[in-house]
């Protein structure tokens, strides 16, 4: 998952009581248009959901078949040479990550997994690159298979501290997006035990401006991590994807991009 992980608490002339922690606040920097619903999926102002529902990780078995490296889900797409521009600003420093689907694909525990590398920056600085690994279930859930990172550490030393793989006992593939996302769902995002756990609720819907245009339909996932008690968000476009990351907003997309140069990732102990 992303390095780039922030909680953003927005201080607004309106103020939605409904909202429980800072993370459920508006995204920063963010214009949420007239109607959007980032209170568990109520109304502004509306008290949440009365239910949630808990998603198991039996679609994502490899051993339930009918897994796809493309993707035919809106919220999540996986067609090749598309690319993903993010920025803004953490405490002041501008950050930027680059999302691209490769022409590369990894099989592991079976499945035949498409590659989306991510690369980050703080302050035009290289921090990270990773190859994360994704597979459309038979029902449309894209589920995550793991990932291989390059983290850049001071005098130029690389560390994998994160990195994970779905075939290694005991983990198992992760949701990274329901066929069917609604507010009140809940998922294991990463199943790692130890090394990589998050756990994802979708806490919202409504049409949302970024820098690169408004989108009528979006969803909010909120992301936590059991093992650090770290708290992000996330919000998906319909049709388009990942629209904000933390304190990161798409800024450009392109369909047809070429795999970025060098450097590229060092490791890829992942699949084969």
């Amino acid at each position: 998952m992303s390095a780039i992980r922030a909680i953003a608490c927005v201080v607004t002339a309106v103020v939605y009581t409904a909202l429980a922690g800072c993370e459920e606040a508006p995204p920063l920097g963010v214009t949420l248009d007239d109607g959007a619903a980032f209170l568990d999926g109520g109304e502004p102002g509306a008290p949440a959901p009365s239910g949630s529902k808990q998603l198991g990780l039996d679609v994502c078995d490899p051993s339930a078949g009918g897994f796809s490296p493309a993707s035919t889900n809106p919220w999540f797409p996986m067609g090749v040479g598309q690319q993903w521009t993010h920025e803004g600003e953490e405490e002041g420093v501008p950050v930027r990550l680059l999302i691209t689907v490769v022409d590369e694909t990894r099989l592991i525990a079976g499945v035949t997994t498409r590659v989306i590398e991510e690369r980050e920056w703080e302050d035009d600085e290289l921090l990270e690159i990773s190859w994360n690994y994704y597979a459309q279930a038979g029902d449309g859930t894209i589920c995550y298979f793991g990932e291989d990172v390059d983290i850049y550490e001071e005098e130029d030393e690389i560390v994998h501290e994160g990195a994970w793989c779905a075939d290694e006992s005991p983990n198992a593939p992760g949701i990274i997006m329901p066929a069917d996302p609604r507010p009140g769902m809940k998922f294991p995002m990463e199943s790692a035990p130890g090394i990589a756990e998050d756990e994802g609720k979708i806490v919202g819907s409504g049409p949302v401006a970024v820098p690169f245009g408004s989108f009528p339909e979006t969803i909010r996932l909120r992301e936590s991590n059991p093992l650090d008690g770290d708290r992000g968000f996330k919000v998906f476009g319909e049709g388009v994807g990942l629209l904000v990351d933390g304190p990161v907003e798409l800024t450009d997309f392109v369909d047809g991009a070429p795999t970025p140069g060098p450097p590229t990732i060092t490791q890829q102990n992942c699949g084969s």
